[in-house]
């Protein structure tokens, strides 16, 4: 009797095991789901492909789900935006600077004048 309940709890344990693998070896696909990611089917193939070789490629998946997010996608477009906005304010001072060089160069020849042509 005692056999027989040894081997259900190695059964047990042997199915528990199984399915703990192939549970683990799915979570990237689940964030990358919930992430709704781009490329979610490449993770789900990428995990399976994972799951035979003793998830070596399972820590680069779970990366990989982690890095998008459909607000923001790759993270990217926020360096993007400061790139813009910081283009955009040099252009402003590259005009202001032209105005006040011009400005600038009015005056001096205002100032340059001789005398006599200004009472004229």
């Amino acid at each position: 009797m005692l056999n027989y309940f040894a081997l259900g709890v190695l059964c047990f344990v042997v199915l528990t095991l199984f399915y703990g693998v192939i549970a683990i070896h799915d979570i990237p696909y689940g964030i990358a789901k919930k992430r709704d990611h781009p490329h979610q089917d490449a993770i789900h193939v990428a995990g399976w492909v994972s799951l035979f070789t003793l998830h070596l490629l399972w820590p680069f998946l779970w990366i990989w789900a982690t890095l998008y997010r459909k607000d923001r996608g790759w993270g990217f477009k926020q360096i993007e935006q400061e790139q813009a906005r910081e283009r955009q304010e040099m252009d402003e001072l590259r005009l202001e600077l032209e105005a006040l060089r011009h400005r600038l160069d009015a005056h001096e020849a205002a100032v340059s004048r001789p005398p006599e042509q200004e009472q004229r």
